[in-house]
């Protein structure tokens, strides 16, 4: 961490104790770390979470510069069980975002689990769980009739509006996230048996590895715009800005959210709860409603967990549920 004055004087366990004895007691500390020992500490705990993204990184950073905060600023030098308790319960009572509580959280779980196998502190986070996330999505998806609207409003007579038209097609019907819209290049687009498919430099990849296959209407439009756009070198972003300050270069994901809700405004959808996200979670329920397996939303999605995709057919169920409909034929028919 570049902030050394936010870590805290953690006492470990002396490295020559053996793995059996991390869980005698913690009557065994020595004498404070300095400020370069935890930052030792720090840069080796970032290899033991074997993170390969800068994202990831970042995230742990942030995420236990709150808990050495936290420790500091309550005098604690020997944390134990009730002390990670009582963080997170702290961190409920300043209103963070139960997301954020768990990224916090599971950040210090790890930490703890790192230095027990370091044999430099016993893991007194182990049976602390994170906060209760909710089985919901925040954003909401587009119905069929408002995605053909959110199409039809895209001036495709200019380079931006043809820009435009072929990602929102790609958010719409690939699932794509806006990072992965960012990172994808034109040598991406390749031919599978007699498929074309786009590799997706996923979430927490190093490459573009993921590939999801190219709807026909897709690819037509897509060979319009680098047709227009005269690309020259298949390296090239396969989305490029417009802008004066950054013409032809690699868009930001800032950029496509802004042009994705300008683009919903334009076609009278202005929602805090309509956001860019929204197109992958429109082509997940898309797919459902139109007889798509939970598995192969799954593989489109490129989810880890299937139970992430679950929820999706979950809502859906729910929203089909027709109970509430027979007690409104009991009372007003």
């Amino acid at each position: 961490m570049n902030e050394r004055h936010e870590m805290t004087n953690i006492q470990p366990i002396k490295p020559t104790i053996r793995r059996q004895q991390v869980n005698q007691t913690q009557n065994e500390m020595m004498i404070p770390l300095d400020q370069d020992s935890l930052e030792d500490m720090f840069q080796s705990f970032v290899k033991f979470v074997d993170s390969s993204s800068p994202n990831t990184v970042r995230t742990y950073a942030t995420s236990l510069k709150q808990w050495f905060k936290y420790l500091r600023e309550k005098g604690i030098k020997q944390p134990q069980y009730d002390t990670v308790f009582d963080y997170k319960q702290t961190l409920k009572q300043q209103g963070k975002k139960a997301t954020t509580i768990q990224n916090y959280v599971m950040a210090v779980k790890q930490f703890f689990k790192w230095t027990e196998a370091e044999e430099l502190y016993p893991d007194i986070a182990r049976n602390v769980k994170g906060a209760k996330l909710s089985r919901q999505f925040k954003k909401d998806y587009l119905k069929p009739s408002q995605a053909k609207k959110v199409l039809s409003v895209i001036d495709r007579s200019t380079i931006e509006g043809k820009r435009n038209y072929c990602m929102l097609a790609v958010m719409l019907t690939m699932g794509l996230r806006t990072i992965e819209v960012v990172r994808a290049n034109v040598e991406n687009i390749r031919n599978v048996g007699e498929d074309t498919v786009l590799y997706v430099y996923g979430k927490g990849h190093l490459s573009a590895d993921d590939p999801v296959r190219m709807p026909d209407h897709v690819e037509a439009a897509l060979q319009e715009y680098l047709n227009a756009r005269k690309v020259h070198d298949a390296s090239e972003p396969l989305f490029t800005s417009t802008s004066n300050r950054n013409k032809n270069g690699r868009m930001t994901t800032r950029a496509i959210r802004g042009i994705v809700k300008k683009i919903f405004r334009k076609a009278g959808l202005d929602s805090p709860r309509l956001t860019a996200h929204s197109t992958r979670h429109t082509a997940a329920t898309l797919s459902l409603m139109n007889g798509a397996s939970v598995r192969e939303v799954q593989q489109l999605l490129r989810h880890k967990n299937i139970q992430t995709t679950e929820i999706y057919a979950h809502d859906l169920n729910a929203a089909k549920n027709q109970a509430s409909q027979d007690v409104d034929n009991v009372l007003f028919n």
